[in-house]
C-alpha cells in the first residue's frame, strides 16, 4: 500500500509541472507571434517593409489601377470611435496616397491608443509601403478629444498583377496602462 501515495505524489508532481508549462507557453505566445509576424511578414507585420522614406518613392505606373480598401475595429469594446474617411479608394501603384482616419476618445478620462496594421492578401503586405502612419506610435487622446490621422502611403507597382484589391485594417487598442508603465495583465484586467 505505501508504493500508491509515492505513485500519487508523482502523478502531481508531473501534472503540476505540466501546468506551469502549459502556462508559460501561453505567456509566451504573443512574443513569438510578433517575432514569427515580422520575420516572415505575416499578417502585415513585417516592419522592415512597411517603412519608406519620400526619396524612395518609386515611378508611378498610371496604366494599373488598385483597389485599397480600410477596415478598422476597436478592440474589446472601449468606448472609441475610429473610423477611416473612405472606405476605399482606386490608386495607381506608385503614387503617394493619403487617406485620414477620424479617432475620438468618447470617455471622460485621458488615454492612448495604438493602432496595430494588418494587410490582406498577406502577399500584398509587402507592396504596401509607409511614409507616415499613425500606428507608427502610440497616440494621447485627452477625454472627449478627437482628431484626424493621416496615413500616407504607396502601392509598390511590384506588386503582382493578379492582385487587384488590397485590404489595410487597423485594430485599436487602449494603451493607457501601457503608456503609464504596467505590464498589461497586471492587475486587474481590462
Amino acid at each position: 500500500m505505501e508504493g500508491a501515495p509515492r505513485r500519487h505524489l508523482r502523478l502531481l508532481a508531473q501534472l503540476s509541472g505540466l501546468a506551469v508549462g502549459m502556462f508559460a507557453f501561453g505567456y509566451a505566445m504573443v512574443p513569438l507571434y510578433r517575432l514569427i509576424c515580422d520575420i516572415a511578414g505575416i499578417n502585415g507585420q513585417r516592419s522592415d517593409v512597411m517603412l519608406i522614406s519620400a526619396a524612395q518613392l518609386p515611378a508611378v505606373d498610371a496604366s494599373r489601377t488598385v483597389t485599397v480598401e480600410f477596415l478598422t475595429t476597436v478592440n474589446g469594446g472601449r468606448d472609441w470611435t475610429f473610423r477611416p474617411a473612405v472606405n476605399r479608394i482606386e490608386v495607381h501603384p506608385g503614387a503617394l496616397t493619403t487617406v485620414n482616419f477620424f479617432a475620438q476618445n468618447n470617455t471622460d478620462e485621458d488615454k492612448v491608443a495604438q493602432a496595430v496594421p494588418s494587410v490582406a492578401p498577406i502577399t500584398a503586405s509587402q507592396y504596401l509601403r509607409k511614409t507616415e502612419c499613425f500606428c507608427f506610435t502610440q497616440q494621447p487622446f485627452a477625454a472627449r478629444e478627437g482628431r484626424d490621422m493621416p496615413v500616407r502611403f504607396v502601392i509598390d507597382p511590384a506588386l503582382p498583377a493578379h492582385v487587384d484589391t488590397v485590404t489595410v485594417s487597423y485594430t485599436f487598442f487602449d494603451a493607457t496602462r501601457l503608456a503609464q508603465g504596467e505590464h498589461p495583465r497586471a492587475g486587474r484586467i481590462n
